[in-house]
């Protein structure tokens, strides 16, 4: 098996994508080496080597954290809340850093693969499920701009990167991702986290930022790391992929869906003086489902009930 063996270094791994990395890796035989900062890890294997108190902002903790590895997986960077992306340049910089830190330190230890998570939000304005290939063609919509030219710099770094090495630098561009370790604190979390954290608070009446015609493209997070594992192993080179279920939600129906499986039925309000972001985000799934064979397994609401069922033992 591919993985078997091998020394994968798992950025972010006491995050909610890195989590899921973790398992997934272990199973397949993988031997895992990862890293504490503002949270402890939440995996307990004798397969995991962890480093303690490692800051990715610091070149010389990330060649301590790839030395020896086969490859690295790029999980870790700070989120901004969506009220805050225009004008969150610390989250931007947190970006940019981290990421060319850690790559950086991937070339000179002769890392062979290196995969990084990025984000949809580089992604311009469109009313349809975006290519790959458009990422180029307009700027990232307003209420992303700062934050999605910093996930379009991490890539123009990789490209320069791939000039210079032979490692295969692969990358995946997430859609909106939710599960279990996600960030659920209400002042700072996304809509989902958000969504649960509240109705299971017995909130009534619901009221909900923006409008319910808002859409979405949701991928839980165990598809997540099924599909970043994919594209690690059989991915091309520079050849970026977008990871997401594939069909759009609107964040109406999200709400009528959170609300079916808590139980609950609150009068739902929408207030759309609250800030919201891009209208329509979705990213064609295609190149990933017909050259890696990627499926997602769980639908929305699967997914969702092992997330409210996970923060309801661990709120």
């Amino acid at each position: 098996m591919f993985y078997k063996n091998k020394k994968v270094v798992v950025s972010g791994g006491s995050g909610m994508i890195g989590y899921q990395v973790i398992r997934k890796l272990l199973k397949f035989g993988a031997e895992v080496k990862t890293h504490t900062h503002n949270r402890p890890l939440n995996v307990v294997d004798d397969r995991i080597e962890v480093l303690e108190n490692i800051n990715l902002e610091k070149f010389d903790d990330c060649m301590k954290l790839v030395e020896g590895a086969d490859y690295v997986i790029h999980c870790a960077g700070k989120i901004a809340h969506p009220s805050d992306v225009p004008t969150d340049f610390q989250v931007a910089m947190n970006q940019i850093v981290c990421t060319t830190n850690l790559l950086e330190a991937s070339y000179k230890s002769n890392i062979k693969r290196f995969v990084d998570i990025n984000s949809s939000t580089g992604y311009p304005d469109r009313k349809y499920p975006i290519t790959e290939d458009e990422y180029w063609d307009d700027e990232p919509y307003i209420s992303y701009y700062g934050y999605g030219w910093s996930r379009r710099y991490r890539e123009k770094v990789f490209e320069h990167c791939s000039h210079l090495s032979e490692m295969k630098i692969l990358i995946c561009r997430g859609t909106a991702i939710f599960g279990p370790h996600d960030n659920f604190n209400i002042k700072t979390c996304h809509v989902v986290p958000a969504l649960i954290n509240r109705v299971l608070k017995d909130e009534n009446p619901f009221v909900v930022w923006g409008s319910p015609d808002v859409v979405r493209d949701f991928l839980y997070v165990k598809d997540v790391a099924k599909g970043v594992l994919l594209v690690l192993e059989k991915g091309e080179s520079m050849r970026p992929y977008n990871l997401g279920y594939g069909t759009t939600i609107t964040i109406g129906e999200i709400v009528n869906t959170v609300l079916k499986v808590a139980g609950k039925n609150p009068k739902v309000e929408w207030d759309n003086t609250k800030p919201t972001t891009i209208p329509f985000r979705s990213c064609s799934t295609e190149r990933i489902q017909k050259e890696l064979g990627f499926k997602p397994k769980y639908t929305f609401e699967e997914g969702l009930i092992e997330t409210i069922e996970w923060y309801k033992n661990n709120e």
